[in-house]
């Protein structure tokens, strides 16, 4: 191989570096949505009706019709947390009545809050116990 040829040929170092760059970037806007910071630091409880219930990756959520009839986005813990609290799919179903518990989103024109806690039936499922504020 010629000296030329070899200089065109990025190094191991070089590709190795790239991709974890290239990783890290990519888990970036991930990273932002999955943490706290899109959230009010105070809690609030919603009461309403579950529309729906998604278990889908990258986590849990249900669509919830406020006591008001405004619908809500309630996203949950991620899967394993979601399992850990016990809530599973098949916990509650449309139609239950449901209080969350947790952080709305800081741009109150977006009903969207993440729960630290929900109540179906009178049962507490703890997606972050650590976060709990009791009144």
């Amino acid at each position: 191989m010629t000296p030329l040829a070899r200089l065109a040929m990025p190094s191991r170092r070089r590709l190795l570096a790239g991709a974890a760059f290239l990783a890290a970037s990519a888990a970036l806007p991930v990273a932002a949505h999955h943490g706290w910071a899109w959230a009010e630091g105070e809690q609030m409880e919603l009461k309403g009706t579950i529309r729906t219930i998604s278990m889908a990756p990258p986590h849990p959520m249900l669509m919830v019709a406020a006591e008001d009839g405004k619908e809500w986005q309630v996203d949950l813990g991620n899967p394993n947390q979601t399992a850990r609290s016990g809530f599973t799919g098949d916990t509650a179903k449309p139609g239950d009545a449901i209080t969350a518990l947790g952080n709305r989103h800081l741009d109150k024109s977006k009903a969207h809050m993440k729960a630290v806690r929900i109540v179906i039936a009178g049962k507490n499922y703890d997606m972050y116990p650590e976060r709990i504020r009791s009144n």
